[in-house]
């Protein structure tokens, strides 16, 4: 709402209109001639809009009834508050004006009381229109040659808000606004016919809701959180007087400037108009006057960002909550449509969150890896059978202040790279093509193969190096691809458990040729995997992937939070849920949306994700007894340090480019990575290769901490030795 030229008191009309010393002679003429164009205006207000050609173009053919229902059924934007899991706990708030609904009796009487009395005198005894104002603003503003007044009502006001938040153009906003006699006679004779629809409670409940108090406090209960740091129900006179005196021009009476000279001024007058109407007695008055204004003023955060852009320890989160929102086709035809509805549709969103797991995978990739580091080190914990995600930690502060940030790790960018400060979406959640995962993509290769019939026991003779069918742009294997092992120790015989738990290439490179490189892709996709990269899309295109041997080494580009979710998977026992960051989702009628309930269906074979599952415990030297693992696993300190059965798999990309962990129990998922995101040529270094294991087993110890131990299923003895028929 735009400010309003200020209002003065017009000598001879007190606030109730009674008879104070006339004007003087020089102005009798004067005051005859506004009478009867008042007296004209008047009159023009019982026609209704229909017979005033070009007022407005929306309005042209409908009638005042038909565009006054309209304005009694508008909804301003109101503000979405997004909490934690526990309901109480809150992420962030979502805004373009910061608004929340609040009845009537939820707003202390002194606050409507001085509402009435700063804005409209004389609102509860009007039909919409207060005719002694007009005369007396016609008399004003004729003797000044100027607009020193308006006349417009608290039934007015609203109607010209109303008109403003329904407008869908600019020029019928402007039309909504105008300085003309055209655009007050709409106004005034769609007040009237609003009272005829609305109680006066209910015309002042939507007014105190729609009003602007400046510092982007729209509606009572902004100004109270804004100013005064409490609900509108705890405001008392001088607070209630000083918010009064905002709404006719809030930058004016800003009482947060420096100087509150005229924000007092302002209050002053708006006790005076309470005594004058008798809502407060001068004893009182005089007791709050000579009070200075004491603000309590906060800043609420808005988008995911924290108090006085202070970083929220929740905004990576909040963020892929954020975008998790702009892809749901519930809140809008395209992402712009659905992140306005976010802004304006004042939802209530209970997340996935759990504080205590976000502080505890926080403080365990920090402590791993400063926030000052080039890598980035990050833990997404998610529940098997929902797919939520409960918390998403990360070395770096969720900020768009990056002008401190340390240097770009390419030599040749002269831009700053993205540490300690970013809003990237490291973990996921955007367009962004992600990080190779290198060994971890083994688990779609043995997958392929327990779904297409071959036992866990299935042994090839894996030497150091192996020459496969796949063609190679390489000719150092007469262009063939022939991977090699990561150390001796691992060749020899081996199945998929021993296979899985070394993480022998040269096992996985021979099943992958034998199972069908078109089918582990395939897998891979029904486990969510999407080509986001030109070069994985051409490689996994249905004319090609039957070649994509390396697929099994973790070539592709992938997400943590994507790939968390993989075993995620496996951990609910083959049910694939959709990775998904909200729990409920309740609109302002107080609605719940089916948008937050879990998207699972039954993706593989229990048997299948329960094979995978026992090969996955040889990695971290937790196998079930009876399963034939090697002579050692690859992650044996994620067993140790979780203390009970742990299923996964580590992955190294070539050169040390990322480093990963994802690991399961039948109640918790845990992924950890480490890559430099600005330039992913950027090793990790020997020394890291161990520092998402070292995490992932450090959060399960902690998140399960007296938790009892569920005990992971074991396969049939079929898909263990014979395999599927």
């Amino acid at each position: 709402m735009r400010d309003r030229p200020r209002q003065h008191r017009v000598p001879g009309l007190s606030a109730h209109g009674s008879d104070e010393p006339g004007p003087s002679a020089e102005g009798v003429y004067a005051l005859l001639r506004t009478s009867l164009l008042a007296g004209l205006a008047i009159a023009a207000l019982i026609f209704p809009l229909a017979a005033m050609a070009g007022l407005s173009a929306k309005a042209g053919f409908e009638t005042i009834d038909t565009l006054s229902v309209e304005v009694t059924q508008t909804d301003p934007p109101l503000t979405s508050y997004v909490y934690a899991a526990d309901g109480e706990t809150l992420v962030s708030l979502f805004y373009d004006e910061f608004r929340r609904h609040v009845t009537l009796d939820e707003v202390a009487p002194v606050m409507q009381q001085a509402m009435v009395s700063a804005e409209d005198s004389r609102f509860y005894t009007h039909n919409g229109v207060d005719y002694r104002g007009i005369v007396r603003a016609m008399v004003a503003n004729n003797s000044s040659g100027g607009v020193q007044q308006g006349a417009s009502t608290i039934t007015m006001q609203y109607v010209r808000g109303a008109l403003q938040l329904n407008a869908e153009s600019i020029d019928e906003v402007i039309a909504a606004t105008e300085q003309t006699a055209m655009r007050k006679l709409r106004e005034a004779r769609l007040a009237m016919a609003v009272e005829e629809q609305l109680s006066k409670d209910e015309i002042l409940e939507r007014y105190l809701n729609q009003a602007y108090f400046g510092h982007n406090a729209y509606g009572i209960f902004a100004a109270a959180q804004v100013y005064f740091s409490k609900h509108p129900s705890e405001l008392n006179l001088q607070e209630s007087a000083t918010l009064a005196g905002l709404v006719q021009a809030p930058s004016a009476y800003d009482p947060i400037t420096s100087d509150q000279t005229r924000a007092l001024e302002r209050r002053n007058w708006v006790l005076d108009r309470m005594i004058d109407i008798d809502y407060l007695s001068r004893g009182d008055a005089s007791e709050v006057r000579g009070l200075p204004i004491e603000l309590d003023i906060s800043d609420p955060p808005n988008s995911c960002i924290g108090i006085e852009g202070t970083p929220s320890e929740f905004g990576f989160f909040c963020d892929y909550f954020r975008r998790w929102w702009r892809e749901q086709d519930a809140f809008g035809a395209t992402p712009a449509d659905r992140e306005r509805e976010l802004r304006q549709g004042g939802y209530t969103i209970i997340t996935t969150l759990d504080p205590e797991l976000q502080k505890l995978a926080n403080d365990t990739v920090n402590k791993a890896k400063s926030d000052e580091s080039k890598l980035a080190h990050g833990a997404v914990v998610m529940e098997p059978g929902t797919g939520r995600v409960k918390a998403l930690g990360l070395n770096r502060v969720f900020s768009y202040d990056q002008k401190h940030n340390g240097p770009h790790s390419n030599p040749s960018f002269d831009r700053k790279g993205n540490y300690p400060n970013t809003v990237n979406p490291v973990l996921g959640g955007g367009a962004e093509g992600g990080y190779q995962a290198g060994s971890t993509f083994k688990i779609f290769t043995m997958l392929a193969a327990l779904d297409a019939g071959y036992p866990l026991n299935y042994n090839i003779n894996s030497p150091n190096q192996v020459r496969t069918s796949f063609v190679s742009a390489t000719t150092a294997c007469g262009g063939n691809w022939c991977p090699k092992n990561g150390g001796a120790s691992m060749a020899g015989n081996r199945d998929m458990w021993s296979g899985f738990g070394m993480s022998v290439n040269t096992y996985f490179a021979q099943l992958i040729d034998r199972v069908g490189a078109d089918k582990t892709v395939e897998m891979a996709e029904r486990m969510g995997l999407k080509w986001r990269s030109e070069g994985d899309a051409y490689y996994a295109s249905e004319e090609r992937r039957a070649g994509w041997g390396p697929f099994t080494l973790g070539v592709s580009d992938v997400q943590p939070i994507e790939m968390t979710n993989v075993f995620n998977t496996l951990a609910a026992e083959g049910l694939y849920c959709e990775p998904i960051p909200a729990m409920r989702i309740i609109d302002p009628n107080g609605q719940e949306l089916d948008a937050a309930l879990p998207r699972c269906h039954q993706e593989l074979d229990e048997d299948v994700a329960r094979a995978a599952t026992d090969a996955g415990r040889c990695v971290t030297e937790t196998a079930r007894k009876g399963a034939q693992c090697g002579p050692w696993g690859t992650s044996k300190v994620v067993g140790a340090l979780a203390g009970r059965p742990i299923a996964g798999k580590s992955g190294t990309t070539d050169n040390n480019r990322a480093s990963w962990f994802l690991g399961y129990t039948p109640q918790l998922t845990v992924g950890g990575f480490m890559a430099d995101p600005d330039y992913i040529f950027n090793p990790v270094g020997q020394s890291n290769t161990t520092t998402s294991k070292q995490t992932v087993g450090t959060i399960f110890r902690e998140a399960l901490k007296g938790v009892e131990e569920i005990k992971f299923n074991p396969p049939s003895r079929q898909i263990q030795f014979e395999g599927k028929d």
